[in-house]
């Protein structure tokens, strides 16, 4: 089946021939595009900055101070595109291969990176070592916002395995056992989501992070203008997802707390996409994200869940969707 316009993959998406476990995959990463261009617009501002500009955001218009264009994404999907084509190509997630993927991504100069990322990467270019040290300050989310392709390639797997090959993507930039914790929290809620668990499985996934980790607690006062320290990260994405029913609406309560609004929206985006499904996401969403961004979604989506010990161990097969 070719996909030449939206149309067509929205008709696919919402179609049972596709295959559940695929169409929940291709959710979770348009999802986390979504989140994240969404997001991009308001990122750094406060909650009442957002509501004096656009009362509620809830529009894909592009702008912020990046100036994107609507649709445009930003690091966090970037990344996890990069990791995704390091893991396709080498049929596994590798160290080596995300450091390299990293540092060839940097080389195109991205519209944005974090100092945590940009450092991470400089070292490996400098070292030829793909793990950074260890780092009490490395606790940000750059390593949870790219983490998706992790989630499909390792469906399947045992937590002990899911953890070490995040570790593996992580420590590229990111070597803390705070935001190694996180992250994997996170990539076992997704699992979880694809594979039929309820916002109730995903809640007691995130109350084992919490009851390890009392900085976690979600159900404290309401978070706003979540800085980039992974515990503020998924606090708000925690408090947003539980506190809502749809993919829409989980995606708006997060935005609209500011903050790094990108990275919560991609984080937000991919959990609740793969929860509710990419029927769930507003078509006047899909339709503005950037139709590059888009085709690349859907094809990793379908070549990492091929990889992943899920799919050798049954046999099953992914409903083929190429792009033009």
């Amino acid at each position: 089946m070719r996909v030449s316009a939206l149309s067509t993959d929205l008709l696919f998406l919402v179609d049972d021939s596709g295959g559940l476990l695929t169409r929940r995959a291709i959710g979770a990463y348009l999802g986390l595009a979504i989140g994240d261009a969404l997001g991009g617009t308001v990122e750094f501002l406060t909650p009442s900055e957002i509501r004096a500009a656009y009362r509620v955001h809830r529009d894909m218009v592009g702008g912020g101070w990046l100036r994107l264009r609507r649709g445009q994404v930003t690091d966090d999907t970037d990344m996890a595109l990069a990791l995704g084509r390091s893991i396709l190509s080498a049929g596994r997630v590798d160290a080596e291969a995300a450091a390299a993927a990293f540092s060839d991504w940097m080389r195109r100069k991205p519209i944005d990176i974090g100092n945590t990322v940009r450092r991470g990467i400089a070292a490996y270019r400098r070292t030829g070592s793909p793990e950074s040290p260890p780092c009490e300050y490395d606790a940000g989310n750059g390593a949870c916002m790219r983490c998706l392709p992790v989630a499909l390639a390792t469906l399947g797997s045992s937590i002990a395995q899911v953890d070490a090959a995040n570790r593996a993507q992580a420590h590229v930039t990111h070597n803390n056992p705070t935001s190694d914790a996180g992250t994997l929290c996170v990539l076992r809620m997704v699992q979880t989501a694809l594979l039929g668990g309820d916002r109730a499985a995903l809640a007691a996934i995130a109350d084992e992070l919490v009851a390890e980790d009392r900085m976690f607690d979600y159900s404290r006062k309401r978070s706003e203008n979540p800085s980039g320290f992974i515990v503020d990260t998924l606090r708000t994405v925690f408090q947003s997802l539980f506190a809502t029913d749809s993919f829409e609406a989980a995606l708006v309560d997060c935005v609209n707390r500011g903050g790094d609004a990108d990275t919560t929206g991609a984080i937000t985006g991919m959990i609740a996409g793969a929860l509710y499904g990419p029927a769930g996401i507003p078509p006047r969403w899909m339709r503005h994200l950037a139709q590059d961004v888009r085709h690349a979604c859907i094809e990793q989506a379908q070549g990492l869940l091929k990889l992943s010990p899920l799919f050798a161990a049954t046999g099953a097969q992914t409903q083929d969707l190429s792009v033009p």
